[in-house]
């Protein structure tokens, strides 16, 4: 069985349907081009959620991984590795940091985030036993375990998963009055996304990321910014919070920091909040494993050259005035973003952008949707200038203009 429709059929009969694919099925990949079962090529527009922001098969984080392959995968953290103390260092110094906290997915480090907060709460700032609230956004997307869907907006997030894990207070995104409102003494922390991804790359209000950072430090409130996404050079910085000059009290790292080969999240900020951990309470069996660090350390050393993030910054400026020129038609009605990195809401009329993505699909372009009408443009950082203007020329005979 070797062609799309049986492999897609085999995958439908076996595997549980809790996601609606695109019917392509993809066999190889290089830099920002994949190859399906049957030879046709896609240009990749949406770099696994910017877990590829390096790329396919990227020569330097394979080289990582197979020289590490060859030496040691797995010992837990019941005993050292020889990768462990220079990952933790070198991904502390990236963020301005002191301390790291490994995990493997972006859940598990939100939910690292989470419990850091709260202890830091009761340990440092004195809240309440059972009393820690946590302030987050409307419309977020920051995992699917049972606490972070707690805080979601989303009904098909939420739809009978409860009980729900008490302790969260939403408010709208980009409302620094309704957070303002929110907080309490009991409030520990302010988990946000600098641009939410899922959203449909929603961009705050210029100034609200700098006026949350002056709001958490008056109440002494721990600001969490979850860059998994946005991080780690896809805005044309290495960080999301740069573009308002805001650095938070807590960073939660995943996607790209496995470079597209292996899952590694980390929750990173300084000694005052990570040192409320205790042996015994926290770990994973799998974080911080010696492949995940191997190729971690490269994935550190490629954003510490600043040259994907100039990459992204140009890149990404020709996208947004080449999809702006678009927003005039009436096709499409808005875009959004920073970097390489844009939410492009389609006009009713032409098309959800499920039905726009499969026409892309048709073209040889990868896209996804999110919420109806809106599509995701996300490629890896390392693509060409000419390539993705030939992506945007498929979106435009797309659209028909």
């Amino acid at each position: 069985m070797t062609t799309t429709e049986d492999l897609i059929a085999t995958a439908d009969a076996h595997s549980a349907h809790t996601y609606h694919p695109l019917p392509v099925v993809i066999a190889t990949a290089d830099g920002a081009w994949m190859t399906d079962v049957e030879g046709r090529r896609y240009l990749d527009l949406l770099a696994g959620y910017s877990a590829l922001n390096f790329g396919h098969g990227n020569r330097r984080l394979v080289e990582a991984a197979r020289a590490q392959l060859e030496r040691v995968t797995l010992t837990s953290r019941a005993f050292h590795h020889d990768r462990f103390g220079a990952f933790c260092e070198r991904l502390a110094e990236l963020c301005g940091m002191e301390m790291v906290l490994p995990m493997n997915t972006g859940a598990e480090a939100v939910e690292t985030a989470v419990k850091t907060a709260r202890k830091w709460g009761y340990r440092v700032k004195g809240v309440p036993a059972e009393m820690a609230k946590i302030v987050v956004a409307g419309n977020n997307f920051h995992g699917r375990t049972t606490t972070i869907i707690s805080f979601s907006t989303d009904p098909e997030a939420r739809a009978d998963f409860g009980p729900y894990t008490p302790g969260f207070e939403i408010v709208p995104y980009g409302d620094l009055t309704a957070m303002r409102s929110a907080m309490t003494e009991n409030t520990v922390a302010v988990l946000l996304e600098p641009i939410q991804g899922e959203a449909g790359v929603l961009v705050p209000p210029a100034g609200y990321l700098a006026a949350v950072r002056e709001l958490t430090r008056e109440r002494n409130v721990l600001f969490v910014a979850d860059e998994i996404q946005s991080g780690l050079g896809r805005t044309g910085r290495t960080f999301a919070c740069e573009h308002e000059g805001v650095v938070p009290d807590v960073y939660v790292l995943g996607k790209a920091l496995g470079g597209g080969i292996v899952p590694v999240s980390a929750v990173v900020s300084s000694r005052d909040v990570l040192g409320v951990f205790r042996p015994g309470e926290h770990g994973s069996t799998f974080g911080g494993n010696p492949l995940a660090c191997a190729v971690a350390l490269e994935v550190i050393a490629m954003l510490r050259s600043g040259e994907y993030q100039a990459r992204a910054a140009e890149l990404g400026e020709h996208l947004h005035r080449e999809l702006g020129l678009l927003a005039g038609t009436g096709r499409v009605t808005a875009v959004r973003g920073r970097g390489l990195w844009a939410g492009v809401d389609i006009g009713r009329a032409f098309g959800t952008g499920r039905e726009i993505s499969e026409k892309l699909m048709d073209r040889g372009v990868l896209v996804k949707d999110a919420h109806g009408s809106t599509i995701r443009i996300a490629p890896p950082l390392v693509i060409g200038k000419e390539d993705l203007d030939w992506g945007l020329d498929q979106l435009r005979a797309v659209l028909n203009v």
